[in-house]
């Protein structure tokens, strides 16, 4: 089925990994806002797959679904900073709230509560939880951290695997592995557990807010609160 420039059939190859690129949609779609079309995801993922079939090499050593879903991730990961996705005022939000948490940290030496957040920023509580729904959708990096000046390539364009070490490669060493961990296991328990169920076992949300008893946007609000302190604690790493 392969071969040194890719895949014999690439319309095979299309029909057999779709169901791939919507899993990955759907499963990034529930950390967006609304306002993103899950199918522009799809549709994107598609010609990310379709790059993959056609840039495949069998000889890097890496299974093609593995392969491919880098690419899939990267074409929706672009696609979505092109959309300009996340509005200014939420990505400056998203920055006060890490800026607070970050703060607090330092001042207390341990997570600070949602509550000491909200009193942080000088907002209600019931505002910074709002806050933290809008902002949903930020991850460890902003999509706007992969940067692309005039003339670049797409981010996983700039992530061939090569001799020198790839951006994943850098986040699978030991001492980001083991900074991540430790960060993880320093979540409030309902955090640490959500991330698990999210990441681990791939549940969506309103699944999680079954098991943790809570609605689908508070479940949200948790999963931007976790990600807000991991970034925080990871800063150093970028």
């Amino acid at each position: 089925m392969y071969t040194a420039t890719g895949l014999e059939d690439k319309e095979d190859c299309l029909k057999s990994f779709a169901p791939l690129v919507k899993r990955i949609a759907h499963h990034m779609m529930a950390r967006l806002p609304s306002s993103v079309e899950v199918d522009d995801l799809i549709q994107a993922g598609m010609m990310g797959l379709l790059e993959a079939s056609a840039r495949y090499d069998e000889l890097r050593g890496a299974q093609f679904e593995t392969y491919a879903g880098q690419r899939i991730r990267g074409a929706m990961l672009d696609e979505l900073r092109q959309s300009d996705w996340l509005p200014r005022n939420l990505r400056r939000d998203t920055r006060r709230i890490e800026e607070a948490v970050n703060r607090l940290q330092h001042r207390q030496g341990k997570s600070p509560t949602e509550s000491e957040v909200a009193q942080e920023l000088g907002l209600p509580l019931e505002e910074y939880q709002q806050m933290l729904f809008d902002a949903r959708g930020v991850q460890l990096l902003y999509y706007e951290d992969f940067g692309e000046s005039e003339g670049e390539n797409a981010f996983f364009d700039r992530q061939e695997m090569g001799d020198s070490a790839t951006p994943e490669q850098l986040l699978q060493g030991e001492r980001f592995q083991r900074s991540l961990v430790e960060a993880i296991e320093e979540l409030p328990e309902r955090e640490r557990m959500m991330m698990g169920l999210h990441y681990e076992q791939e549940m969506n949300l309103k699944e999680i807010g079954e098991v943790l008893g809570v609605s689908e946007s508070r479940v949200s609000q948790i999963h931007t609160q976790a990600v807000t302190r991991l970034r925080s604690r990871l800063r150093h790493h970028r």
